[in-house]
This record gives structure tokens, sequence and C-alpha cells, in this order.
């Protein structure tokens, strides 16, 4: 990334960049020509202590101070390697170098003559790394000028021009002794308008690795091959389908992996080098989204489009494959998480660590499915290599055993002499693996330029080599880890280095990253993790923040409190989870904004997916009677049912309304049900009621629902219905009693006839007698002489009363009649 690549530009030891060496070589150059000039001979000042004292790189890329119109006019005087043939050179054979001198002062350069300089044997890695910072032309540590073959005139270079040179010359001519790094620089003299006379105005150097014959032993070398990328896929999916096609955040991963992009020459470089494959789970489950779906990209505006990548995947992953088969694969835990970030700013937050566990098996599996192979998950990769006692924490929590540092974190002893072995024991059952600082960070910078490729390829040949010549007769494991997303052109540098030293490095042979970690450690190597406060500030500086962390906390409650409701929670679970383990990457380092639009981005999806299951509104409403239920709708907007949420309602305590009991509620996907609620209520009145949907955890689902009931013992329809009832029985009666009085009297239908009168006529009845009454006004009894009617008299006229009309009654009623 950039930003460690600035960093690295400011740790001492780092390899200069060619532009900035003839910068230097300028500068110097004039320091040394602006001497006075004795009989048409320049005299040169001796070396100072500032010329040969190797420089920290942080000086190295420094602008210059303002100079002297010389010493201006000759910076812009350079040398430039851009091909060495054979990286490594053999006994009877040629090495031809290939460059080009510019010209960018505003005088020409006369008689310009460029030549071979070979120098003295380099005994030292940091001998090594002093002559690659090393600027400007030193007299007897650069060596003399190859006559013949070795050198060639070029003639005048013009103002703003170049010229290009090839230099051909026999390995016995360079002087090459017993084993070693010799330096070979080229150097172009010439003559300029202020400096009339012959002298350097440049010169590049390079290195040689001498091995004419193999060594008793060869070391052992680990190379990483990072297969990482920054996060695309976000947590939304395609709305309305099923299959929850993925929605990336940009189209940028289909670049990578078309050809020439980064990731496509990463896979097609690695495929013939043997190296061990270090591999983010994320970017392959990226690609296989992109590959086996017509995925969608979020647009400018918030929509979506479709992703332009697909067959640039299913290319890409079918490349991967055939390159990975029967080879070590390293799986990071899904998501590359940032370890430093976790341990000094987010392992406080409740629940952020356990999500390491997860992550790591979620790798696994991932790569598993993807690949062919069966990959290592015991490897924890900090950023940078830089690691404190929190950070290896962090590490093993996630079920890491290995824990890959560098050597400029876990710093070597002083006094020893020699680069150890990488894997190193450092407490609690877990291995550090220390890369080797100066050899995985040659490849850096801008490596689009050739002559940086070829000064990063011979640095890396010639460090690998001295490193087996400290101790030749004991085999040691050394581990190179270079930056996790190289350029294109940087892995095209780092594919170079691998091939030339497996083809002519007698001096070294590759292995896994698994193999390098179970090597006899050495026991004067450092074992101590080095203290929080030597963790870089310029990292931590960078790291994701705690408020970041808390976000990812909030996000995981409430999606746990999603799927305790859902039917089939796994539809939700694997989108959002792994948008979480993307939250945690270390791509989002230098790009806090973007990281934040991601973490709110999946978290307002969340919510918005909660907000489908809800309460409708209800309006205000009136119960009659003591008892009544309430009905509540819930709507579920989700394609899957809930479950598992209960209704509760509250009401105020004016009339006393009791509502009962939670209801449990049981929607299916794209519908609404409605929970009917018992009631019971104290007193007549009206108050309000709230509805809350509650999980089975108890706690609170969406927003409340408020609407106002009022209570009525009897309602006023209730009581038009009971004075209905009572009016049609009032007309029932009325409609009887008219009927009765327009009937008149009917007689006894069960009562017996009355016997014939004896002239067989009708017989006049008798007047009714007067009624007697006593001294007192009441009635008196009647005398037994036939004073009065007899009894069977007064029966007969009865019956003919009840007879009716129609009906004659019987004549003779005052005789008697024999039977």
């Amino acid at each position: 990334m950039d930003e460690y690549v600035a960093e690295a530009a400011k740790t001492p030891g780092t390899t200069p960049t060619a532009p900035a060496r003839r910068r230097r070589t300028g500068r110097w150059v004039a320091v040394l020509t602006a001497v006075p000039v004795l009989a048409g001979v320049v005299q040169t000042l001796p070396a100072t202590a500032a010329d040969t004292t190797v420089r920290p790189a942080a000086q190295a890329v420094r602008p210059a101070a303002p100079a002297a119109p010389a010493a201006d006019e000759a910076e812009k005087t350079s040398v430039s390697i851009n091909r060495l043939t054979p990286s490594v050179p053999e006994k009877g054979g040629t090495v031809t170098v290939s460059g080009r001198v510019s010209n960018r002062s505003r005088t020409a350069v006369t008689d310009a003559r460029v030549a071979l300089r070979p120098g003295a044997r380099l005994s030292a890695r940091s001998a090594i790394s002093e002559a690659a910072s090393r600027t400007g032309s030193v007299p007897g540590v650069d060596g003399a000028e190859l006559d013949g073959e070795g050198s060639a005139e070029i003639g005048d270079i013009p103002a703003g021009t170049d010229r290009s040179f090839t230099l051909s010359v026999p390995v016995e001519e360079l002087s090459l002794d017993e084993a070693g790094v010799y330096q070979l620089g080229v150097s172009l003299s010439g003559r300029t308008r202020d400096e009339p006379y012959d002298h350097v105005l440049g010169i590049d150097r390079t290195f040689l690795p001498w091995q004419p014959s193999a060594p008793d032993t060869a070391t052992q070398l680990a190379f990483l091959w990072p297969l990482i990328s920054s996060s695309h896929v976000t947590a939304l999916t395609e709305s309305g389908r099923r299959d929850q096609t993925p929605i990336l955040r940009d189209d940028e991963l289909a670049a990578e992996i078309a050809p020439g992009g980064r990731l496509q020459q990463l896979v097609a470089l690695g495929s013939d080098l043997p190296v061990t494959w270090v591999v983010d789970p994320d970017l392959l489950a990226s690609v296989e989204a992109m590959a086996t779906k017509p995925y969608k990209v979020l647009g400018e505006n918030g929509e979506t489009v479709p992703g332009k990548g697909r067959n640039h995947a299913r290319q890409w992953l079918a490349d991967l494959t055939r390159a990975v088969e029967g080879e070590e694969v390293v799986a990071l835990p899904f998501g590359d998480p940032d370890l430093a970030s976790i341990a000094h700013r987010g392992k406080n937050v409740a629940g952020v660590l356990s999500h390491l566990g997860p992550a790591t098996e979620l790798g696994r599996l991932t790569v598993e499915t993807v690949l062919p192979v069966e990959p290592s998950t015991d490897f924890a990769w900090p950023v940078e290599g830089a690691i404190d006692p929190s950070i290896v924490s962090v590490a093993t929590s996630a079920g890491a055993r290995n824990v890959i540092t560098r050597s400029d974190s876990l710093r070597e002893p002083d006094g020893l002499n020699h680069t150890p072995t990488a894997a190193r024991p450092i407490g609690g059952g877990t291995t550090a693996i220390v890369a080797d600082s100066r050899l995985s960070k040659l490849f850096r910078g801008d490596l689009t330029r050739a002559e940086n490729t070829v000064d990063a390829v011979q640095q890396f040949l010639a460090h690998t080599q001295a490193i087996n010549a400290q101790l030749p007769d004991r085999q040691r494991s050394i581990v190179v880890a270079p930056q996790r997303t190289p350029t294109a052109s940087q892995a095209q540098a780092m594919a170079k280095a691998v091939r030339a030293l497996r083809l002519d490095g007698r001096w070294a042979e590759f292995t896994g990253l698994t193999e390098a970690a179970s090597a006899k450690p050495d026991p004067a190597a450092r074992r101590k993790v080095p203290g929080g406060r030597a963790y870089p500030a310029e990292l931590r500086k960078h790291e994701i923040p705690t408020q970041a962390f808390q976000q990812i906390r909030a996000i995981r409650n409430d999606l746990d409190d999603f799927q305790s409701i859902l039917s089939q929670p796994e539809r939700v679970r694997t989108p959002f989870s792994n948008a979480l383990h993307r939250s945690m990457s270390v791509s989002w380092r230098g790009a806090p904004e973007t990281a934040a639009r991601y973490r709110a981005s999946a978290h307002d999806y969340l919510r918005g997916l909660m907000g489908e299951v809800r309460l409708v509104e209800k309006s205000d409403m009136k119960l009659s009677g003591r008892s009544a239920t309430i009905p509540v709708t819930v709507q579920n907007n989700l394609l899957q049912g809930v479950e598992g949420l209960e209704l509760r309602l509250v009401s105020g305590r004016r009339i006393g309304l009791d509502v009962g009991e939670a209801q449990p509620v049981t929607v299916a996907g794209g519908h609404s049900q409605s929970v009917k609620v018992p009631t019971t209520a104290k007193a007549n009145g009206r108050t309000w009621v709230e509805a809350q949907l509650y999980t089975a955890d108890g706690e609170r689902w969406g927003d409340p629902m408020r609407f106002q009931v009022e209570v009525t013992e009897i309602t006023s329809a209730v009581m038009l219905v009971i004075s209905g009832g009572v009016l049609l029985v009032v007309l029932a009666g009325v409609r009887m009693y008219t009927q009765r009085k327009r009937a008149g009297d009917r007689p006894d239908p069960d009562a017996p006839l009355a016997p014939p009168a004896a002239s067989g006529e009708p017989e006049e009845p008798e007047e009714p007698e007067e009624e007697e009454t006593g001294p007192d006004g009441g009635t008196g009894d009647r005398p037994a002489d036939g004073t009065g009617k007899d009894a069977g008299q007064e029966q007969a006229g009865d019956r003919a009363a009840d007879a009716g009309p129609g009906r004659r009654g019987p004549t003779g009623v005052g005789e008697k009649v024999d039977r």
C-alpha cells in the first residue's frame, strides 16, 4: 500500500530508487569537480566521512537543497542500467549491460563515454546496503574503468536528449575471484560548457553474485506470494431475488483480474514459481460471486448497474485453480482483519475478538470450496510484520500458532554477525516467523522503470548469496514477506528475482512457509517480543479507530436480534457476517472515510430489513362491555417468515384496562397477521394503549404503536338492539288483544250439549231476576225453594254464553228432562 511504501522509505537500510541515486550522483560530481584544475587533471578531494557512511533511506528521498548552477547542471545528467544478463555470471561467460544516459541539463555533454567499473568484493550484507545507497563516484571504491569492450564512446549528448548503450565483457575481465558479491558500476564521463575537462558526470551501480561452485549447504528460502485485495462486496443483495445476487461497491476488482491487471499478473507469474500462496479468502469469495451470478455494482446515484467482469472472473478462477494445484496455500482469516488495530483499539469493545475465530474457519471453508487445496490456517500476518505483545495475543485468539513478523520489528541482538533462521519460539506455544526485512522491502516503489527492476533483482540475489556465505556449513531457513498488495510491475520484478535465484542461485533452495515454521530455531536469535512503545508511530496513525469497532458491535447486536425472529436466518447471517469481517480489513488503512461509508451502508441496510417487520398503525377504537378483544396487525414484507416475536400491550391506569398476557406472533413472508389480545376493563372511560413487539429474549422490536381506547359497559348499539326487541314484544301483545276484541266470546268447546225443548220450538230465555240485597246492602244467599234460579238453569245459561256467534244454545232451559 502506498502509505507503507512511504514508511519503508523512512526506514534505515532501504534501497533508494535509481532517480534518487542519479540526483545524488550529480550533486557529488559537482562537488568533486569544483576544485582547482592543475595541468589539465582534475584533483579530486578525498572522500569524507559523509561520503562513505551508510545513509538512512530517509535522506535519500529528501529533496535536495538549492545548489550552485554547476551542480544544477550536473544533477540532470544521469546513468541508468536497464538490463543485466545474466543476473548470475558463470565461468567462461559474458556479462552484458544495457542502459541509457540522459542529459536534462541546459548545455550539451561533449566527448561522452560510458564504461564498466568493477568494484571490490563486498564481504557483508551491510556493505551491499551501503553501496546501494552511496551517492556520486568515489575513486578507489567504484573501481577503475575497463578498456576495450568494457567501454564505449558515444559522442556528444545535446541538451534534453538520451543515448542508449550496451557493453559486453567476458567474465574473466571482471576480476571475480572467490565466491561473493561484487559491485559493478557504469559511469558516464565527458565535458560540459562550465566544466570543459574530462570528468565523471554520473554513475549507476549494480551487483554481481559470484558462485563458481555450489556451496556445501544451501540456504532454504520461503517466498510469500500474496493474493490480497481491498473489500469490494457489500452487505446488500439484489432486491426481490431469492438467490441473493451480491452487490459490489465498485467494479475495480474486475479491472484487477482482467488481462494485465494486478491480480491477473500475480496468478500468471506465480503459476510456475516455487512460492507459498498467501490468500485472503474474501478475494476468492468475491470473484466467485462475480463468476457464478450476474452481479451488480452500486452506481454514483445509489442505483445498481450490471457488473462487467463476469468472464474475467471465470478465467481468473480457472487460472488460479491450475496455479495452486499441489502448492502450499496459506489462508488468512476471512477479510484479512487488521490485527494491530484490533489489539490497540478494538479488543476492549465487547464482542470484537469473537469475530476472529469464525473468520479463520470461514477462510478455511472458502478456500476449500473454491480451490482444490487444503489450506493452512495457523498463520497470522500483522501489517508490515510489526508486532507487540497485544498483537501476538490477538493473533493467537484467531487460532494462529505462527505470527509472521519482520526483522525490523523483532530486531536481532547486537553482536549477531549472521542472519538467523526465521522461526523462533516466543512463548505460549507461539512461533514468530521473522521475515528478512531487507529482502522483503526490495520490491517497492516505482518498478515500472527498468533500472529500478534491475536494481531490485540484483540486490535480492546479492543479499541471498551473502546470507549463505555467512555460515556456509550451517543450513538456515529464510522467509521473504513482500508487501500485501504488490502492483503488477512489482510482481513482475518479484517473479524475475525468484526465477533467477531458482535457475542460477546455487546457494539457495526454495521451501514452503510451513516447513520454514518448523525449522530448528537459532539459539542466538532474539525471541523477546518488543513492547508496545516500539510499535511504529506511522503505522499506528493509520489504524482503524475505536468508534469503528463500536459501530461493528452495534451492527452485530442488531443482526443477532434479527436472526432470532427469522425462519431462515442464514439468508441474512451470511452477507452481514461477511460484511462485519470486511469492516475490520487491513485494506481500510489510510481510507477512514471510505471505511465509515461502508459500515454505515451495511448498518442502514440491516435496519431497513428489520423495519420490514412492523406494527400497522391503528385508529382509535371503542370496547363494549367489561370484556373484549383488541386486534393489532403485524406486517411482514420480507421474503421469509418471522417467528419468535410476541406482542405486548400496555394501557393507561385511569380506567384500569387489563390487556392480558403477551401474544405470540408468527407471520409468513410477504403477509400481514392480525393478533387479537383479550382485554378486561374495570370502569368506563377513555385511555391510551401502547402496542410493542418483543423478541424472545425480551428486547424491543421496532417502534411502538399507540392508539386510544374508549370503554363503555353497554354501548348505544346494544341499547338500540334491546329497545327494538321490547318494541316488537309490545306490538305483538297489542295485535293479539285487538284480534280477541274483534272475535267476541267463544263457547267452551269441551262443555256438554244441553237437551232439546219439549215442544220442539225454541224457547225464549227468562228474564233474569234482580239480585236481592241484605240489610247491609250485600248479596244474600238464594233460598232453596225455587225463589231463584236452580243450578241446572244457571249452568245452561253459562254454556250458551260461551257458544259465541254461529252457535245456538239449547231451548227449554227451565224444563226438567228425565234421563
